[in-house]
């Protein structure tokens, strides 16, 4: 699935190619993706529409419209945005096509059909956002003492606290795992036993892994492109994620994978002791 760095290399693509224009066609194909609102109808709202802008909340794209809508985007696990002029390489697994007023098309594909369009009405932005995203980690509301407030007195694994949306907005399995392998925390510790310093280090490898994600523009390990149809690179430069059997990178143990609240879960044996 998408996380923040390949969601927010998304956002960094669209951008300049779609603020200032107009959807001049708009083509819902597949009515799983703006459901229960009738796909024909989400359509028609959008012809005529302006983007405004870009934006971004933690794993959801906002394309900001001139009348003060939003369009919310979740690319769940394998949406991702192409954006063409003329023909190009012929597509598969299209659920929309909206075209633009500069004759470009922004393509919506999406083989497992997770995906979700919502158009928000002006005002009802954060309404929508506040059950469904925390706090930014790359932003200043998330600080070390916040994140230590929300681990406080949790029995769960701090890895599936990370993957808590309402905790930590936009991180994922990939990136849980390299911030939990940089910061020497095994992932079945519960959250709410770590002390203040490993908290502040846990925090400070969150960021530092999902800007390092942001760099090398996302992963690339099964379905995510960019706009561009250009794979990331981030793949390339795991320490823990996807690595079971390799040396560990810090101190060359083979990685082993586990599971960690349902989800496959990688870290180093020696590294990072088990409770």
């Amino acid at each position: 699935m998408p996380e923040l760095p390949e969601v927010e290399t998304v956002r960094r693509g669209l951008e300049p190619l779609l603020v200032g224009r107009s959807i001049e066609e708009a083509d819902i194909i597949d009515g799983r993706l703006t459901a229960p609102e009738d796909p024909a109808a989400v359509a028609a709202e959008l012809l005529g529409e302006r983007f405004s802008a870009v934006g971004r909340r933690g794993k959801y794209l906002l394309f900001g419209l001139d009348t003060g809508r939003t369009l919310v985007v979740h690319l769940r696990m394998t949406g991702w945005f192409h954006h063409r002029r003329g023909e190009g390489e012929e597509l598969t697994h299209v659920r929309a096509v909206l075209g633009l007023d500069d004759d470009a098309t922004l393509v919506y594909a999406d083989q497992r059909r997770f995906g979700t369009w919502r158009l928000i009405e002006p005002g009802g932005l954060e309404d929508y956002l506040r059950p469904r995203a925390g706090p930014e980690p790359l932003s200043e509301e998330w600080t070390p003492r916040r994140f230590r407030h929300d681990l406080a007195g949790r029995r769960a694994s701090v890895k599936a606290l990370l993957l808590h949306q309402g905790i930590v907005a936009g991180v994922g399995n990939i990136y849980a795992d390299e911030a939990l392998w940089q910061a020497r925390i095994h992932p079945l510790r519960p959250g709410g036993e770590l002390t203040a310093a490993e908290v502040r280090r846990l925090h400070a490898a969150v960021v530092e892994t999902l800007e390092r994600g942001i760099a090398y523009q996302g992963a690339s390990i099964r379905n995510y492109r960019g706009p561009d149809g250009a794979p990331g690179a981030m793949q390339e430069r795991f320490n823990a994620y996807d690595r079971d059997g390799e040396p560990c990178p810090r101190c060359g143990t083979p990685i082993e994978k586990i599971r960690v609240a349902q989800r496959g879960t990688h870290l180093c044996p020696r590294c990072t002791r088990q409770p």
